[in-house]
């Protein structure tokens, strides 16, 4: 069977194409901003109106539930009623939004964005760029610890920004009458929660409590996947996923310690370590050994190790879907 005639093929390729050569534009709409708008109106008010424990916790149970299954089944719908008008305009906007799930492209740009500066020597300006995507203080950074940070970003961010979705629409790819489209963005609605309200501290601690606690499912099998995807890419599995197992499990987090630890193990590098957050300074779990600082180079490589991985997924499942078919 020929991808033309397999919509799902068809739109996974073009969807991959188009984050490949041009990402997230800035000023472009993006499904992201809406769901943001949404979280933030529903927070915010539950917030005002609220005030015991018990009604945050179900009010935040209702939003992630709200937002999840209302981004997933209304993109199914818009996509069913588009499709009826026109099958171009419903493929096109299913390779459009797909495209916007995943953040490759992105993430590549943003770690250029610090390393061009830091490499010339512009340092400051590499400390204003890295800011845009960190929480932690880098007035102050030395260049080692910005060439950490922004492996840091990239290793994290490998997962939840693009391994992740890229998972959940090869799932619904798979799932009669699905499609690549809902699963992945209702993962994107998960991560964007998290990433907004799924904080331990105040006024955050009762209402995000869901949103952590669904991204943390929802992310488990994809990281796993992943870290055993890129520990075959290694040559050196059983080394690396042993260092892994070693580390990993020191991070409070059942996701971030697995990802960022199996790019550390590969490149032969050490993350975590001390951050300041708002002047205070925090301890995070040490993942790796310190063989090779981290250069450039490094960087270019975990990026890479990304990109392979995302192919590997991709070609399988092409074969897999296309294979299926009769011709």
């Amino acid at each position: 069977m020929s991808i033309v005639s397999n919509p799902n093929a068809l739109i996974l390729i073009l969807a991959a194409f188009l984050d490949y050569c041009l990402g997230d534009p800035q000023g472009w709409p993006h499904p992201v901003q809406a769901m943001g708008w949404i979280i933030t109106l529903i927070s915010n008010t539950l917030i005002k109106i609220t005030s015991s424990s018990r009604l945050r916790r179900w009010g935040g149970v209702f939003l992630g539930i709200f937002l999840l299954a209302g981004t997933g089944l209304g993109s199914w719908f818009l996509v069913q009623q588009l499709t009826r008008i026109s099958s171009a305009l419903g493929l096109t906007l299913q390779v459009i939004l797909l495209a916007s799930c995943w953040a490759g492209r992105s993430l590549r740009n943003a770690a250029l964005s610090v390393i061009m500066p830091l490499t010339a020597g512009k340092i400051a300006l590499a400390r204003s760029q890295l800011s845009r995507y960190v929480g932690r203080d880098t007035a102050h950074l030395e260049p080692e610890e910005i060439f950490r940070a922004i492996l840091e970003t990239v290793a994290e961010n490998a997962v939840d920004g693009v391994t992740a979705p890229l998972f959940y629409a090869l799932v619904g790819a798979f799932i009669p009458g699905v499609g690549v489209l809902p699963l992945a963005l209702a993962y994107k609605a998960a991560s964007t929660l998290d990433s907004m309200i799924g904080y331990k501290i105040e006024p955050y601690r009762d209402i995000g409590w869901f949103s952590a606690k669904s991204e943390d499912i929802l992310t488990w099998i994809p990281c796993r996947l992943t870290v055993l995807t890129l520990a075959l890419l290694s040559g050196k599995p059983r080394r690396v996923l042993s260092l892994c197992a070693r580390d990993a499990p020191q991070d409070p987090s059942p996701n971030s310690g697995w990802s960022e630890g199996i790019y550390a193990a590969i490149l032969g590098v050490q993350l975590g370590g001390k951050n300041t957050y708002g002047g205070i300074v925090k301890f995070k779990p040490l993942l790796g050994d310190p063989v090779h600082p981290i250069t450039r180079e490094t960087v270019e490589r975990a990026l890479g190790l990304t990109r392979q991985c995302c192919l590997i997924w991709l070609g399988l499942a092409l074969i897999l879907l296309l294979g299926s078919q009769p011709f």
